[in-house]
């Protein structure tokens, strides 16, 4: 397995420990990722320059953006996404966001039904479609991940699965 493949998994684990029990993802994990992402490939032999990795990082942190600025995803997750494509770079970053996407979908799907939320969580999606159709994509207040009474769900997880898909898919 090439090295930054190695890398990747590691911050991955990590990230997923630490969000499993804090529900954090420290800064000291997401900015060091990113930039030992960006020396890699700036001076490793293996490596792709200064481009991949500042691609890499702004297309993760852009896909993750405006879930996040809705406040349905935390910014530590966003963090680890732009850390992960750093390494990745933008094409590894959006394919691991793709596969997370479904991963996390599921893992809601899975995490709703276990806490009896699934008909609430029915419920609110609709009524934040209805919310959007009427006066356009905003968040909405109540439920946001500050505010909401939904199960939490560890996000590291799917996006250390995605990953992993999208390495194994390469």
């Amino acid at each position: 397995m090439e090295p930054k493949y190695v890398a990747v998994l590691a911050i991955g684990l990590v990230a997923c420990v630490t969000d499993l029990r804090s529900r954090r993802i420290p800064n000291v994990l997401t900015y060091g990722a990113a930039a030992a992402g960006l020396l890699f490939h700036v001076f490793a032999p293996a490596g792709e320059g200064v481009t991949t990795p500042v691609l890499g990082w702004l297309v993760g942190v852009a896909i993750f953006f405006v879930p996040f600025a809705l406040g349905g995803l935390g910014g530590g997750d966003v963090k680890l996404l732009g850390a992960l494509g750093a390494w990745l770079g933008p094409l590894g970053i959006f394919w691991a966001a793709l596969y997370a996407g479904v991963a996390g979908g599921v893992m809601a799907v899975i995490t709703a039904l276990a806490t009896g939320y699934f008909r609430k969580a029915l419920s609110n999606v609709y009524l934040l479609l209805a919310l959007w159709r009427v006066a356009g994509i905003r968040a909405l207040p109540q439920l946001t991940l500050e505010t909401s009474d939904a199960p939490k769900l560890a996000y590291a997880i799917p996006i250390f699965a995605g990953t992993m898909v999208a390495i194994w898919l390469k």
